[in-house]
């Protein structure tokens, strides 16, 4: 059976998608915006401030079934610049400090929803 997530401590989903949804192995972690959920804005004009906002919406989503960013498996991040890259792995890498660190892609898009700078999505596990 799929559950959705859904949390006051994250961004609510802009569209018609789940903010998560869980399996009984798995949490999907929607595209998280780097948007601060308590003022409904970017919580930086910048790369590595947009970079831990959208990783502290992972964490949130996963926190709202007792979980944290150690059982993330796996990442996509999304990139409106690949010239971000470095100051976003910065960032990323102190996020996610356990080994090991998740799978993951980056890839450079032509354009995110708001304009964001980064948008990532992820993969946890429930065991």
């Amino acid at each position: 059976m799929i559950k959705p997530i859904v949390t006051e401590k994250a961004p609510p989903a802009i569209g018609p998608y789940s903010q998560a949804v869980e399996t009984d192995t798995l949490i999907f972690v929607s595209g998280q915006l780097p948007i601060n959920p308590a003022t409904g804005c970017f919580a930086s004009a910048e790369i590595k401030g947009q970079t831990q906002q959208s990783v502290e919406n992972v964490r949130q989503v996963l926190q709202a079934r007792g979980l944290d960013l150690d059982r993330v498996v796996k990442t996509t991040v999304f990139l409106s610049d690949m010239e971000n890259f470095t100051s976003m792995n910065e960032v990323y890498r102190k996020m996610f400090a356990q080994e090991p660190v998740p799978a993951r892609s980056a890839v450079e898009v032509s354009r995110l929803p708001k304009d964001a700078l980064v948008e990532i999505e992820a993969i946890a596990t429930k065991n």
